[in-house]
């Protein structure tokens, strides 16, 4: 199969559900990260002091000279509440919190808090500190301090215009003063002089003015200066940090784990894995063989291998055979456990199998191989039973209880071929010996046996005998043996385990002359690598003959 033979794969919009995937395929990531926010919020409530809040509500009016009167405008537009705020928390009322409640004036800034409702005449002063009574003193006092001040503002405004009435006022009193010093003594009222008139039309005027003015006065010095009052004092007992603990932790779950699942996606984003088929088609650019699930006990479905087995049987029966190599990017990604169950499954079905293997990587093929040894024990042919000669006709019988010797004609001018006598031949034995130059337990090939006499055209001395040099095992009807990687070619099937190909260029070596599969693991591979390694095997030439995908899940 030819990589033109694989139809690109369809890019489908990604779902709710493989949304919810990512963080459920990195849930260790989300647990530790609402694990970490959890026990921030459980520093916070029981080993940080607890943080005391104080309100005291202030209801802001404006200042008139008939307190039973509202202004035209409305008394919400009669007051700037922007400009109450910034006398709420200017450094007069700063100042007199402080040396209320004995901190310093920073201290005091951060603690206090004004809140200005937007349409509204009420102010609230928030104080928070690690103690009730402070709070409580803070928020009282804060509030009674921007009233003073407040009130003290409006008092040298009044006492500023009063004095200016009262020059005024002054001023026309001498002015009135003078016009009537010159008014004659003794004047006709039926007739006055023009003079007259005009004085007296003046001192008129001058007095109408004083009244005017002392009317001003009287209003201006009878006007309520109070700037509001404090409807809603603080008192103990106060609301603490601590009051709404189960609810803070039920919100720091929850936050923790949306701030995980958030976590999650970044990661993905930053490290994208294979995790569909769809998506390891479409990097590697190959026919998907299999897909290679684990068992509980660790190790690879065999039926999967089965299957994978019969998707490399045109190749593996072909007449053009050269080594097969499995090539992965990393070592994590369950390629020596396919090697090692896929050359199981082959020597199973009769095949004299040759896994090459590195010397990093020979320890951990050998039990491996050692367990599929021991789930698939090796089967014995069956035995021919050779049929007795019969002796030759002859027209002297021999005599009764004398047998014929053994290498010489019988009695009585027999053939001299008739029959001869073979020493002990070595047969296989059906169960295990113990191998201690490599660990393990291997068969035996070979066993003494009896001698047998068996009708023979021609002396035979030992029948042909496998022997094996600790590398070598037979699993069911066929063998597997252990070789180097570097290993000359001979007949049979050649499996190599290639070690990391991005790191180590060996195998890529051996496959230039064979068949390459890539081996890729589900939710573990990265992309990536997955990309690079392709891209460098079909620079030397090397072409994907298909790939396995291992792992757990499903598409």
């Amino acid at each position: 199969m030819d990589v033109t033979d694989v139809a690109p794969a369809r890019q489908s919009p990604v779902g709710l559900v493989e949304l919810a995937r990512i963080p459920l395929r990195r849930w260790r990531l989300v647990l530790g990260t609402a694990a970490a926010v959890l026990v921030a919020v459980l520093v916070y409530l029981f080993v940080l002091p607890a943080t005391y809040t104080a309100t005291t509500a202030v209801v802001v009016r404006p200042v008139v000279t008939d307190p039973f009167s509202v202004p035209s405008g409305g008394a919400d537009r009669a007051v700037n509440m922007t400009a109450e705020s910034g006398i709420a928390t200017s450094n007069e009322v700063i100042d007199k919190v402080a040396a209320i409640t004995g901190r310093d004036t920073k201290e005091v800034a951060d603690a206090l808090e004004v809140e200005i409702p937007v349409g509204g005449q009420v102010m609230r002063f928030n104080y928070s500190v690690d103690s009730e009574r402070e709070a409580v003193a803070g928020a009282n006092g804060a509030a009674q301090a921007y009233l003073d001040q407040r009130r003290g503002i409006y008092e040298n405004q009044r006492a500023a215009v009063l004095k200016s009435y009262d020059e005024t006022i002054d001023v026309v009193t001498a002015q009135r003063t003078t016009t009537q010093r010159s008014l004659p003594d003794r004047q006709s009222s039926d007739n006055p002089s023009p003079r007259t008139s005009a004085l007296l039309d003046q001192l008129r005027a001058l007095n109408d003015q004083l009244a005017t003015l002392a009317e001003q006065r009287s209003k201006i010095a009878s006007a309520d200066l109070s700037p509001g009052s404090i409807t809603s004092a603080a008192r103990t007992p106060v609301p603490s940090s601590r009051d709404a603990a189960p609810l803070i932790l039920a919100a720091g779950l929850l936050g923790g784990l949306l701030l995980g699942g958030l976590v999650a996606f970044v990661r993905e984003s930053l490290d994208r894995r294979l995790r569909t088929t769809a998506e390891a088609v479409s990097a590697i650019g190959a026919p998907l063989l299999g897909t290679v699930r684990w068992a509980r006990s660790g190790q690879p479905d065999e039926s999967d291998l089965r299957y994978l087995s019969l998707a490399l049987a045109r190749w593996v029966d072909g007449p053009q055979r050269g080594p097969l190599v499995l090539l992965s990017a990393g070592s994590d990604e369950g390629r020596e456990q396919v090697t090692a169950g896929l050359a199981a499954i082959l020597a199973g079905a009769g095949h004299e199998v040759r896994l090459g293997v590195t010397p990093e990587s020979l320890d951990r093929i050998r039990p491996l191989m050692l367990d599929a040894q021991r789930r698939n024990p090796p089967t014995e042919p069956a035995l021919t039973k050779l049929p007795r000669p019969r002796p030759a006709p002859s027209p002297t019988p021999a005599a009764a209880g004398t047998p014929a010797a053994a290498g010489t004609p019988a009695a009585g001018g027999g053939d001299p071929e008739a029959t001869a006598v073979i020493p002990a031949v070595r047969k296989p034995r059906p169960f295990p010996t113990s191998d201690a130059k490599n660990g393990g337990v291997y068969r035996s090939t070979t066993t003494e046996d009896k001698t047998q006499v068996i009708p023979a055209a021609r002396t035979a001395s030992t029948a042909p005998t496998t022997r094996t040099d600790g590398q070598e095992l037979r699993i069911g009807s066929g063998t597997v043996r252990l070789v180097g990687l570097d290993a000359p070619p001979a007949d049979g099937l050649t499996l190599l385990d290639a070690p990391p190909a991005l790191h180590d260029e060996r195998g890529v070596r051996a496959a230039r002359e064979g068949r390459a599969v890539l081996v890729a693991a589900r939710d573990r591979t990265r992309s990536a690598r997955l990309v690079r390694l392709v891209e460098r095997l079909r620079s030397v030439g090397v072409e994907p003959f298909g790939f396995v995908l291992t792992g757990e899940g499903r598409d």
